[in-house]
């Protein structure tokens, strides 16, 4: 359409056409440029995560007395320490200082299901820390606003209830598989309990489902590219593995 091959016909629905420009480039095909769009989110995000990683995660005591805490809940309760809270929100937590539930679940993969599960004792530590050290938090805590985000993420669980293929789902919000993939992440990250089940089976036999599974449930952290590495990138592709981890987050963690 920006090279003036095709072109949209605005008063009969929308429907695309061939112009002249078109039928020529298919008779002798030739190479064109494009401008490539700049996702600023994407690079604002990308910019405050190195930010946060040039900062040491927040403050680094705290950091460091959170993950303690995380592996000694994670112990009590039989779990990996990934499923309780991920090391970004335990960064976010170190730099943000929560110091209430209400709060806690704005902080990065936290969202109300974990902080409501897991939160009480973390904020109780981070607020006795904070009125230790006497801690003067710069602002009142910031919420970011997610509107947009929101209404989307809930079209996803909607539809992943209604079990339409993730492929379709992907096309009506306009996005890539992986795009969606991280999407839903971010939904179980949050502690939301999703079934994924009906499409995983469709990809993955049942063997090969329990081996991801089984992997996870030993593993201490939950990084890819080592899931991969351990499981064979020959037999098992980057998608099949995350969305064996998110139901594993889902099911074990939610």
């Amino acid at each position: 359409m920006i090279a003036g091959f095709i072109t949209k016909d605005i008063e009969n629905y929308g429907l695309l056409k061939m112009t002249k420009k078109g039928y020529d480039f298919l008779e002798k095909p030739y190479d064109f440029l494009l401008v490539r769009n700049h996702d600023y989110d994407a690079i604002e995000e990308e910019a405050n995560a190195a930010a946060a990683q040039a900062s040491g995660s927040g403050d680094p005591e705290l950091f460091a007395m959170l993950k303690d805490l995380r592996k000694k809940i994670s112990k009590k309760l039989n779990l990996p320490p990934f499923v309780i809270f991920q090391d970004p929100s335990l960064s976010d937590m170190a730099l943000q200082y929560p110091t209430t539930i209400s709060e806690l679940k704005f902080i990065q993969g936290v969202g109300e299901g974990k902080a409501k599960r897991y939160g009480k004792e973390f904020v109780e530590l981070i607020k006795l820390y904070v009125e230790e050290n006497e801690i003067e938090r710069l602002q009142d805590f910031v919420v970011k606003s997610v509107a947009n985000k929101s209404k989307i993420k809930v079209g996803i669980i909607q539809s992943i209830d209604r079990k339409i293929s993730l492929d379709d789902i992907a096309d009506s919000i306009g996005i890539d598989f992986k795009e969606l993939i991280s999407e839903i992440e971010v939904i179980v990250n949050s502690g939301t309990k999703i079934n994924i089940d009906y499409y995983i089976n469709e990809i993955l036999d049942e063997e090969r489902q329990e081996e991801i599974f089984d992997y996870f449930r030993e593993s201490q952290d939950d990084d890819i590219g080592a899931a991969l590495k351990e499981l064979g990138e020959n037999d098992y592709s980057e998608e099949d593995i995350r969305l064996m981890r998110i139901r594993f987050l889902s099911e074990m963690g939610n």
